[in-house]
């Protein structure tokens, strides 16, 4: 059996990073993808790949990358998130076309396309591997925060995309989630925690059926289903 191959796009420090090391402790292969990245393998073993997740013609090419290097990834993770601030009293007020650009690039285009890649490379992998697509997103797609209208807007659009991958693809044995990690009340966790997100996402690539696609998780709980208003 080959070694399976984990592909975090937008690896950050916090929830990149950690998401990285749990799947490694597992044995799997990582690849990661960021701004900040210059291509080529570190002493930890990871290839660590440049790509600005604005440019959305670039995901294919990172995709071949990896394959290339490690394989095909059974496990992809979407990562990436760009938000512009807003006037809470006056969402619509000042709003750049280049900026909303960027951020639908990031928060809703890339995403979709990352998902297209992820799913050729599932269809090539035995069914015994993971196949498994994870996004890291916010309760922004129930949720309504002015302060951060357009980026809420990318966020619902990703989500909405995940919940139709998961009813249409779980008949073939892959599986996609929205992952939302809240506080025990419901609220956002600002920020997000790398470590639970990393011990999560193995949970969710190790388990053999789709689950709940807009997995609302609390820290040392699991999921919990939130009853939104």
């Amino acid at each position: 059996m080959s070694t399976p191959v984990l592909f975090v796009l937008g690896a950050g420090p916090k929830i990149g990073l950690s998401v990285a090391n749990s799947f490694a402790a597992k044995g799997y292969k990582v690849a990661l993808a960021a701004r900040s990245f210059q291509d080529g393998i570190g002493e930890d073993g990871y290839l660590r790949l440049k790509l600005d997740l604005a440019n959305t013609a670039d995901v294919e090419k990172a995709f071949a990358k990896v394959k290339e290097a490690f394989g095909i990834p059974s496990v992809v993770v979407y990562n990436g998130a760009e938000q512009v601030a807003r006037d809470p009293q006056d969402p619509l007020d000042g709003i750049i076309l280049e900026d909303v650009n960027r951020e639908f690039a990031v928060n809703a285009i890339s995403p979709l396309f990352t998902a297209q890649e992820a799913v050729k490379g599932f269809k090539q992998l035995p069914s015994s591997a993971s196949r498994t697509f994870i996004m890291t997103g916010n309760k922004l797609n129930v949720f309504v925060m002015p302060s951060v209208l357009t980026f809420g807007m990318g966020k619902a659009s990703a989500a909405h995309m995940v919940w139709y991958a998961s009813t249409v693809y779980k008949q073939q044995g892959f599986k996609f989630y929205y992952v939302d990690e809240r506080q025990a009340d419901g609220s956002p966790t600002i920020p997000v925690g790398g470590p639970a997100a990393g011990k999560l996402y193995v949970e969710l690539a190790e388990g053999k059926e789709q689950g709940p696609w807009d997995y609302t998780f609390v820290d040392g709980q699991g999921y919990v289903e939130f009853k939104e208003p």
